[in-house]
């Protein structure tokens, strides 16, 4: 379990986080949406202690994690951030090989070994094990960095914004990876997300942002509403059930 609690955030004078305080239960694919500005991605950056908090306190599996030791979390919390500065002439196997690192501290064994080529197979990667970030496309790079992610093996897995950029097959193609892994390998998944239709399909648990405190939290089938949206985007929206999903259509 996640346990953040009354946790702010201030640049300066602004307040980007407002006293947020939730559980996000062990297991599963929680999805936190909202509008831009929301205080999301600073949210998932104290999380994982990317960021600072001004105020207040977040445990991770019983971990606090300003007293813990760097690696003693990184073995326990991995994080895929929005900006991945790798250079670009490494293969799709050193990337992958980088999530060991919190494990081997550079000196891989038989057994890491293992663990980047189940993630390689996991993200269907085999055909590009050996080419460089820069003969990539968008969405393939973006598979080698979940891959690298997952390959870190942690408990919990935590990614902002993963599907920037990514066309409408690779976007699908990521939300199922991360939805497996919830169910196959038992991880905590928390993605930030910007399509609220992605986050009704694959989510357990959404959690709804606005003006940096959390407006809402629950299963799809109870978030998912006209009222809800309205509250949280400001915006006008039609939910059509399809096949015990719901699917939002925003119009003006």
């Amino acid at each position: 379990m996640i346990e953040v609690t009354g946790v702010s955030k201030r640049y300066a004078q602004t307040l980007v986080v407002d006293d947020v305080t939730l559980r996000i239960p062990a297991g599963g694919l929680t999805s936190i949406v909202g509008p831009n500005g929301a205080g999301k991605s600073t949210l998932l950056a104290m999380i994982s202690r990317l960021a600072p908090m001004s105020a207040g306190s977040v445990t991770v599996g019983g971990l606090d994690i300003t007293r813990s030791d760097s690696a003693e979390l990184a073995r326990h919390l991995s994080i895929l951030r929005q900006d991945n500065h790798l250079p670009l002439r490494l293969t799709v196997k050193d990337v992958v090989a980088f999530g060991r690192y919190p494990h081997t501290r550079g000196r891989m064994t038989v057994q890491d070994g293992r663990h980047v080529e189940q993630a390689i197979r996991y993200l269907n990667l085999e055909g590009l094990a050996g080419r460089y970030l820069d003969e990539l496309s968008g969405g393939q790079r973006q598979r080698a960095f979940v891959a690298m992610v997952l390959c870190q093996d942690t408990e919990y897995v935590l990614l902002d914004e993963p599907l920037n950029s990514l066309d409408m097959k690779n976007a699908v193609d990521i939300m199922k990876v991360l939805r497996r892994a919830a169910d196959e390998l038992g991880k905590t998944v928390v993605v930030v997300l910007h399509d609220i239709n992605f986050a009704s399909c694959y989510s357990d648990c959404i959690i709804g942002m606005r003006d940096g405190k959390v407006l809402c939290e629950g299963p799809p089938q109870a978030l998912i509403t006209p009222q809800t949206l309205k509250a949280l985007y400001g915006l006008d929206v039609a939910i059509h059930d399809l096949d015990g999903q719901r699917i939002c259509v925003h119009y003006t």
